[in-house]
């Protein structure tokens, strides 16, 4: 899909997600995103949360696989919903609704088992293609790759 308010993320989960179905039987995950930039010359840290929402097949597959603290990529577009709550008073929240989300593999491994795929719910249009897997990932930094110098790269 195409949108004008693409965003992409690179952070990592607050929370796990928690997964919900909508009365239709919609699967939908939610969870948040910590992104740190890093302060220089004794300036302090600044962290950004960003909450995120994903449907259908993806959001079992973020719910399958991902725990607090992993780190991920999310790529999905901003999205601006609007309630009134119990006391009548107007709320407003800016979200991204996820179109695809990734274990970051910077300090991490990832084993990937591919969903068989039985085609879009309903019948309509959508995506949901599969991937992931129940395991979570881990963000642990991967130890340091050991080189032979004396050896041809390609």
């Amino acid at each position: 899909m195409a949108y004008d308010n693409t965003i992409t993320i690179v952070g990592n989960l607050t929370r796990d997600p928690e997964l919900r179905f909508t009365p239709s039987g919609a699967a939908v995950a939610n969870f948040s995103v910590a992104w740190n930039l890093k302060g220089r010359d004794g300036q302090e840290d600044k962290v950004s949360y960003f909450d995120v929402a994903c449907w259908r097949q993806l959001a079992e597959n973020v719910s399958d696989s991902l725990t607090k603290g992993s780190r991920v990529v999310v790529h999905g577009r901003l999205d601006q919903r609007s309630w009134e709550n119990q006391d009548g008073d107007r709320r407003s929240k800016v979200e991204i609704v996820a179109d695809d989300v990734a274990p970051s593999l910077k300090w991490a491994t990832a084993e990937i088992t591919r969903n068989e795929y039985n085609g879009p719910p309903g019948g309509g249009q959508g995506g949901g293609y599969g991937g992931g897997g129940p395991r979570p990932v881990s963000n642990e930094p991967a130890p340091a790759p050991q080189y032979d110098m004396n050896e041809e790269p390609f």
